[in-house]
């Protein structure tokens, strides 16, 4: 009597092998993408960062001056600059002429 070797036939289930690799290769190509996007998003927020911090630096660069401004004796002079060269003031007998040929 010969002993016969049953082969089995393959499970059909939910998750088989091919079905598995399939899921696998899904997974590792959304996580992939995600890297990739999370990375350029990075890089583009420090850059946005080297720009904020210039502003920044600008910024208390113009408060400092201003500081100083303020708490030296010459703040009237300064005040009597801005009101005649940036605010349009004049004297009361002072007369401003204007050159209107030049538009």
């Amino acid at each position: 009597m010969s002993k016969r070797i049953r082969n089995k036939p393959p499970k059909k289930g939910l998750f088989n092998k091919g079905l598995f690799n399939l899921a696998v290769i899904v997974s590792i190509s959304v996580c992939a993408a995600l890297v990739f996007t999370t990375e350029r998003d990075c890089s583009q927020k420090e850059k946005e960062l080297t720009r904020i911090q210039a502003k920044i630096d600008a910024y208390k660069i113009e408060n400092e001056d201003m500081q100083r401004t303020l708490e030296g004796d010459d703040f009237s002079a300064y005040m009597e600059k801005i009101a005649l060269e940036e605010r349009g003031y004049a004297y009361p007998n002072e007369r401003r002429f204007y050159d209107t040929s030049r538009d």
